[in-house]
This record gives structure tokens, C-alpha cells and sequence, in this order.
């Protein structure tokens, strides 16, 4: 493995200051680098950034983020789609996301060049990428199980409030009941 590279090496705060700087429109990649320059100078620290390392972490991260951003509107329009709850939107998303990943995980292993020394840490990858699927698997039918029954017992409450209501109103016991199950979908 390559030697991390200079923005790898960043100390948390300067790292965060670089960020900051770089998400600020009116602040260019080389007024960034010159700033957070400056900040390793007063600091004591020896090493520099160059203007190429800055870009090629700048373009990363936007990357990652119309990836993030794509991977947002992706999934508000399927679960808009299908219909799940808002509240839920956040589990469909890290589940989507998730799915993602693990393809993309396996297609690289597909074209990996395997080797005697590499084929145990692959069959790890390999492990390591079956489990994380089959939890994911797990989670999400434990959410659409959960979003079910949550929607059900709202159904089973309104349907009390309308019987009780119904009753109240001087509807009979059987005029409550027709609404009742019209507040259920029982035909």
C-alpha cells in the first residue's frame, strides 16, 4: 500500500479548516491551499500542501457528494414511489446505498488480478461482503415487517375512535360497525 498523502496526514482541525474552506464558493483551491499553508507554518509542521493534492481531494469529494446527493434523490423517488413512510426514508436510503456497495465491491473483486498471496484476503472480502448482504437483507424485511404492523395498529386505533365516536353520535351498534370496517378497508 502507497504512502498516505499529504492531505491524509492533515491533523483533524487543519483538515476540517481545509474542508470549510473548500465548501466556501468564494474561496479558490489556491487560496485554500495558501490559507491552510499558512495554518502548517504558524503550527510547526513541516510539510506543505500542493495545489495538485488539494484539487485531486477537492474533486474526490465532490464526487462522493453528487454520488451521496444522486443516491438521495434516487431513493425519495423510489420510496415516493412505493409508498414507505417518511420516517423510514433514512433506513431505505442507508439500505440502498448499502446494496450499492456491496455490487460495486463485488465487480471489483471480479477483475482483481488474484495471486497465492491475495486469495486469502479476497475469500476474506468475500466473507466479510455475504454477511454484510444477508444482515442487510435482515434489516430491511424487519423494517417492512415493523412499518406494517405500525400501520395496522394506526388502522385498529382510528377504528376504536370512530366506533367510539359513532356511539357517541347515537349511531346503533351496527351503523358503528360499518364504519368501523370501512376505517379497517374490510369489505
Amino acid at each position: 500500500m502507497g504512502k498516505p498523502s499529504t492531505i491524509d496526514r492533515l491533523p483533524a482541525d487543519i483538515l476540517d479548516r481545509l474542508q470549510e474552506l473548500l465548501r466556501d464558493p468564494r474561496i479558490s483551491q489556491l487560496e485554500a491551499t495558501a490559507r491552510i499553508n499558512e495554518i502548517l507554518e504558524e503550527d510547526g509542521h513541516a510539510e506543505r500542501l500542493s495545489k495538485s493534492a488539494v484539487n485531486r481531494y477537492d474533486l474526490s469529494m465532490r464526487k462522493a457528494g453528487e454520488k451521496l446527493q444522486q443516491s438521495r434523490e434516487v431513493a425519495k423517488m423510489w420510496i415516493g414511489k412505493l409508498g414507505a413512510a417518511p420516517q423510514g426514508q433514512v433506513g431505505n436510503l442507508v439500505n440502498e446505498v448499502l446494496r450499492t456497495l456491496a455490487f460495486d465491491l463485488s465487480l471489483k473483486l471480479q477483475d482483481a488480478e488474484l495471486s497465492e498471496e491475495s486469495i486469502p484476503g479476497v475469500i476474506g472480502n468475500l466473507k466479510a461482503l455475504a454477511l454484510a448482504v444477508q444482515r442487510l437483507e435482515a434489516s430491511s424485511t424487519m423494517n417492512v415487517k415493523r412499518e406494517k404492523e405500525i400501520r395496522e395498529q394506526a388502522l385498529q386505533d382510528a377504528a376504536k375512535v370512530v366506533d367510539q365516536v359513532a356511539t357517541q353520535h347515537g349511531l346503533n351498534a351496527e351503523q358503528a360497525a360499518f364504519w368501523r370496517k370501512e376505517v379497517l378497508g374490510v369489505r
